[in-house]
């Protein structure tokens, strides 16, 4: 659906710039878009490629199922239903950290190895567990400390003090976070009643 929204945004602009004869408008924004594209995954890059690098030592190292065993009771009470020392929980403990950090695309393979376990032990394989429900809620809501992508983002536009939003991100996500676990718990209890 949102591919078909935005085909008929482009075809609308294009539509539109010939009409009004702005053809080359629409040439000088495709050739800007692609050079601003280039130059940010240039800039973008190297940090992403630092912090998934050390989520990969992190992982291969074992300290990231040491995390989890740390982060587990926690775990444990968000996800009751998952059972104890479940691979699941490795996985969505990984991803959560990966969020920390800002890095939503070296979170997606911790996310979707988390949700493939979590079928697994699904008794309704074609509805959605309440620990999967939960993980999406949790993962959709932003755990983010450390947004690196905007703070890349802010480096690459010359930002003063690219990191000067780490406050705001820390409170936004943090209430962002404790609200959807609080709606979610709602629902669970209203439902299981």
């Amino acid at each position: 659906m949102v591919n078909i929204l935005w085909t008929i945004f482009i075809a609308c602009g294009v539509i539109y710039a010939i009409i009004t004869n702005n053809v080359d408008v629409v040439n000088n924004t495709i050739m800007e878009s692609a050079k601003t594209s280039l130059d940010m995954i240039i800039q973008i890059f190297p940090v992403l490629a630092l912090w998934m690098g050390l989520m990969n030592i992190a992982e291969k190292s074992k300290l990231l199922d040491k995390f989890s065993k740390f982060i587990s009771p926690l775990l444990t009470k968000l996800f009751p239903e998952i059972p104890k020392g479940d691979k699941s929980l490795s996985y969505i403990a990984s991803n959560i950290i990966a969020n920390v950090f800002g890095l939503g695309s070296a979170a997606t393979p911790f996310g979707l190895k988390a949700m493939q376990c979590l079928q697994k032990i699904n008794k309704k394989k074609d509805t959605a567990s309440r620990s999967m429900i939960t993980f999406l809620i949790i993962n959709t809501s932003g755990v983010t400390l450390v947004p690196t992508t905007i703070i890349s983002l802010r480096m690459m536009y010359k930002s003063v003090n690219p990191t000067s939003i780490l406050l705001a991100c820390i409170i936004g996500t943090s209430c962002s976070t404790i609200g959807g676990i609080f709606v979610d718990k709602i629902f669970t209890k209203w439902y299981h009643h």
